[in-house]
């Protein structure tokens, strides 16, 4: 009886798979069971081990979800990271269509108008002279026109300079010519000739002043004429801390391409806590602790414009308005990370150290004014305000454009300058 009891169960099993035609992927199992156990009941028994391993399989299928989503979280960081990387290295080139488009081949001229050799300095030196000899003639034609006796002497103790300061110029050229570089005191010349540049231009500055009283202490422009990597201005005070900032200035250039770094302010440990720049062939951008947005701003054609940015920590929300109207905006620039303060504030040139570092192909080539911040994002009302020169726009709360705020260095100059008057 029990042989019949096994026959018909191995009947059972296999009577099934006849039926198929492929017998080379089928596989016949022997089970035994019990003489008195239910024959559906021992198959429902025996798949219990294909069960577990379904239940594992689905256990590894959302394990490797769950981690390709964090990997998908995490990418943007491992790109900034990448990217900070890069820069440090500083080897390539920059990469067309990149956030940040700030990396450079060294030693490599990426601007275009960039002077290098010896002879192209003196040839800057000799224009940024020929600058200021022009300021002296406007300043001898006021003073004959006026019988000041003081802005005459003044004037002749100019010129006596600046014929000085040519005679060395022409002096270094003959070196260069006669093939004898002297490469040894060309950092002690070059110290001694910048030095002496913007003593010369203070001293012009003041004379241009006049008498103390007569003259408004934000009526003037910063002026850049050279792509430099001295040529520079100082904000004598830092930044306080800010959650929220407005930043706007009138701004002139035809520099191509890129007409450089209007501002940098670095902070210690943080060259690039908020920087304006537009670098080679890439279009304007804003930084904010290195992180980065492109900004829609056409403005070297060789005119004036205004400019405004707004930037709140919340969400990182920005706007950008040229001459008063709103041009772009964006988010997550920079989110819930407050400017920090006990920085430096440079007009003209781009910080890679706190203070210094600076480099020529980055250099602001132009002119810029009325340079004011707010810790605050104002009202689009207020900033069309400000573009078209109503009596009523508000001056910078945390900065307002001030002569007595501002240092300059290596030649940049001072001018008068007043708004929406000046002509293009």
């Amino acid at each position: 009886m029990e042989r019949i009891s096994w026959t018909l169960f191995l009947l059972s099993l296999v009577l099934p798979e006849v039926s198929m035609q492929d017998f080379g992927q089928t596989q016949f199992i022997c089970t035994s069971v019990p003489k008195d156990m239910d024959l559906c009941a021992a198959a429902m028994q025996n798949s219990g081990p294909a069960e577990d391993l379904k239940t594992t399989v689905m256990q590894l299928r959302e394990t490797v979800l769950q981690q390709k989503e964090t990997i998908m979280n995490q990418k943007e960081t491992i790109r900034e990271l990448t990217s900070k990387l890069n820069r440090c290295e500083g080897q390539s080139a920059p990469e067309p269509g990149t956030g940040g488009g700030r990396r450079k081949e060294q030693g490599k001229n990426t601007m275009g108008d960039v002077s290098r050799g010896a002879s192209d300095t003196l040839a800057q030196l000799g224009q940024t002279l020929a600058t200021l000899k022009q300021r002296l003639e406007n300043l001898e034609q006021y003073s004959r026109s006026n019988g000041t006796a003081q802005a005459n002497s003044l004037k002749d103790l100019l010129q006596n300079k600046i014929d000085d300061m040519e005679k060395q110029v022409l002096s270094r050229v003959n070196t260069l010519e006669g093939g004898k570089p002297g490469q040894r005191n060309d950092t002690d010349q070059r110290n001694k000739v910048e030095s002496t540049l913007t003593s010369l231009h203070h001293r012009i500055t003041d004379l241009e002043k006049g008498p103390k009283g007569n003259k408004l202490l934000d009526k003037f422009q910063l002026t850049f004429p050279l792509r430099t990597n001295y040529m520079y201005a100082k904000v004598k005070r830092s930044l306080p801390e800010m959650y929220a900032f407005t930043l706007c200035l009138w701004i002139k250039s035809n520099a191509s391409p890129g007409v450089g770094t209007p501002f940098s302010y670095a902070v210690p440990g943080q060259a690039n806590e908020l920087v304006l720049i537009e670098w080679g062939n890439n279009p304007m951008e804003i930084l904010i602790n290195d992180k980065v947005a492109k900004l829609p701003f056409l403005i070297n054609d060789g005119k004036w414009h205004h400019m405004c940015i707004t930037w709140t920590t919340r969400d990182g929300m920005w706007e950008a308005f040229q001459d008063g109207v709103l041009r772009g905006n964006g988010e997550n620039l920079a989110p819930y990370h407050p400017i920090k303060p006990h920085g430096v504030l440079v007009l003209g040139q781009e910080q890679d150290t706190l203070g210094g570092g600076f480099d020529a192909t980055q250099a602001f080539v132009g002119e810029l004014a009325n340079f004011n911040i707010w810790d605050k994002k104002l009202s689009s009302s207020e900033i069309y305000s400000l573009a078209t020169c109503n009596s009523r726009a508000p001056s910078g709360n945390v900065l307002s454009w001030s002569e007595t705020n501002i240092d300059v260095f290596g030649g940049a100059t001072k001018w008068t300058f007043e708004p929406c008057r000046q002509p293009n």
